[in-house]
This record gives C-alpha cells, structure tokens and sequence, in this order.
C-alpha cells in the first residue's frame, strides 16, 4: 500500500534551530545511532552555522524540516562526508528526526525534496552512510531506491555503517 507523503518545507537553518536541534535531539532514541545522547549545544550552534554556509556556498545543507503549523521536525538535506574515514569526498544526505513524528513519512518526504534539490545543484550521486542496526532508515534508502555499495567501520568507534548510494 502506497500512503500519500505528508508536506514538509526545508530552509535553511537559522541561529534558533540550534536550540531547537539540541532541545528535541535530547531524546536517547533518536539519538541511539549517533553517539547514544545530544551533543553539547555549542556542537549545534557550530553545526547550523556550517549548514548556512553550505547552502550559500554548494547550494544546498542539512535543512531545517518543518511539518505543520511550521513545527521543527528535524533536518533532512545534504553536505559533503565529514569525517576522514568512509566516503571521503561524497556528498552524503542525511536525515535526523524528533521521535514523536517517526513513522508519519517526514523524513522520505524531505529526502525526495533533498534529492531534487542536490540534482538542481549539479550533484550527480549522494551517499548516506547508515548505523547497520538503524533499521528505520535503512528503510528510507530504500525508499529512495538508494542500493548498498559497501559496509565501513568508524575507526574511532568501531561502529559499522551501510554505506549506501544513488546516481541522480
């Protein structure tokens, strides 16, 4: 069965979702597959910051994902692979969600709108490098008909991700 998605907007990310990110990212759930808690708020604020200069510079970033009545959700978007293990030089989307709008279809609503927009950019493929636990968004690259390429292992953590990929 194929359910209408539900409408989200992306925009930028502005000094106050940094608050907003580090309030609704406190959750140990969503955060079960990043480090287990939120990071410090300063972590945010540096996060959103880099996130501007992303869009003014690459024309895209992790947006800010607001539903209805323009409520934060979280972010969806994309930025290069930050870290200099894995797919150093890729573009990677990413998505992180607050728990009381999982399952509702955000976060593949603001992919398909990431995707588009990234192509617009000239990006011709993204990665997205997924904890291999994380269950739920494994599923959304599926969704996305994103395939697995290859499986890396953080060499700080040891955790392993998926790394999977899409040509656009």
């Amino acid at each position: 069965m194929n359910r209408a998605l539900p409408d989200v907007t992306l925009r930028v990310p502005t000094d106050e979702d940094a608050f907003t990110w580090y309030r609704i990212f406190a959750d140990p759930e969503v955060m079960e597959f990043h480090g287990g808690r939120a990071a410090e708020l300063s972590v945010y604020e540096e996060l959103t910051a880099r996130q501007r200069r992303h869009d003014a510079e690459l024309g895209f970033c992790l947006w800010t994902m607001t539903g209805p009545g323009d409520e934060v959700l979280g972010f969806t978007g994309a930025q290069p692979w930050p870290h200099p293990w894995g797919p150093t030089g890729r573009i990677e989307i990413g998505w992180r969600l607050a728990r009381a709008h999982w399952g509702k279809g955000y976060v593949t609503a603001a992919a398909h709108t990431t995707l588009e927009r990234v192509r617009a950019a000239g990006v011709h493929e993204v990665v997205a490098m997924v904890d291999t636990r994380n269950e739920r968004s494994i599923a959304v690259t599926r969704r996305l008909g994103m395939e697995l390429a290859e499986t890396h292992t953080s060499p700080t953590s040891a955790l392993r991700a998926h790394r999977f990929q899409l040509s656009l």
